[in-house]
Order: C-alpha cells, then structure tokens, then sequence
C-alpha cells in the first residue's frame, strides 16, 4: 500500500497543467487495492473541485440510482475506484464545462490501475473516457452504449448522468430498460 500511497500523493500535487485550470489544481481521485469496479468518467465539475469529493453532485447522484448504490457504498473505495479522465476542472465553455485535460490519463491511469488488480469492472462514462479505452468502439457514444454487451466482462459504456442528458434519456428509453438493469446487477454481483 505504501507505493500506492506514494503514487497518489504524486498524483494529487500534480501540476502539468496548472497554468490552463482557471480554477487550479485539485486532482479528483479515489482506489484502493481491493477496488472491484473502476467509474472511470470526465472530470470534476465546479462542485467536486470545491469538495474534493468524487461524483459528489447530481450527476453523482443520477449514476448512484443506476448502479442501485447508496453513497456509503459508492465511496467504499475498496467497492469503488473512481478515476477521471482529466483529474481537475478543466473550466467553462459556451456549452458546459470544457473537455478533460488530455495530459491526465497518459501520465497516471496506467501506474494508478496497475495497483488495482482487484477491478473486474470498467464503467466508462461518457465519450472522452470510451474514445481512450476500446478500441472497437462504435460511430457514436449512443451506439456505443446501446451495444455494451459487445464490451463486457471487462468494460460497461455509459452515457453521463448529467442533468443535461435528459433528451438524450427521453429519446433513449431503452437505456433505462434493458442498460440500467444489466449495469445493477453486473455490479451486485461484484460489490
């Protein structure tokens, strides 16, 4: 655990990019050796970057009913590793908040992962994170998603839970139908 301790106390002093976050450095991340499943999504928001805390918004919230997880289980690192894309708030743009920073998952996902031997399970929320680890993706992140068996055992696709994508939720029933209840119980299986 102290190689660990180490790498995560690098990673939280991490300042590659601090001269492009508006709000500064804050790395946003939680494993543990024992972790089974690894939520791999996009980056902290406003809210997480003033907390610390991962997914500790509504997003957080909406992907929490999906797993079928109360918070004391979700931040159970040893239930749950969670690890952005890019580690701190990337800050604003016209639509939302701005991509990942492109230099966190190439400098730290792999050491991070290699101290998680435990993970059984990739939830792969959003494109960013879907676009940097599978390889046969489909055209777009819809598809994706509606083909995730085609990834498992190892990876699940999600969309975001954000508030935002309720259109996409509404023009996509099926994903409550048939995703949500093979995502609940792929992840019971292994919490």
């Amino acid at each position: 655990m102290s190689d660990l301790s180490q790498l995560l106390d690098r990673v939280r002093k991490c300042e590659i990019c601090k001269e492009d976050l508006p709000l500064g450095p804050r790395p946003v991340v939680s494993i543990h050796p024992e972790s089974r499943v690894l939520v791999v999504g996009q980056a902290p928001g406003t809210k997480v970057h003033a907390t610390g805390i991962p997914w500790n918004d509504p997003s957080g919230d909406e992907l929490r009913k999906w797993l079928g997880v109360d918070r004391e289980t979700f931040y159970d690192p040893k239930l749950f590793g969670i690890m952005p894309m890019g580690f701190c708030y990337p800050g604003r743009g016209k639509g939302g908040d701005l991509p990942p920073r492109k230099e966190c998952a190439p400098q730290w996902h792999e050491p991070l992962i290699s101290h998680m031997p435990q993970v059984k399970l990739v939830l792969l929320i959003g494109s960013y994170a879907q676009s940097y680890y599978l390889i046969n993706r489909k055209q777009t992140l819809t598809e994706t998603v509606r083909d995730f068996e085609e990834y498992l055992p190892a990876f699940f696709p999600l969309v975001h839970p954000s508030p935002r994508n309720r259109m996409w939720m509404r023009r996509n029933p099926w994903f409550e139908e048939e995703v949500i209840p093979v995502l609940r119980e792929r992840v019971n299986i292994l919490i």
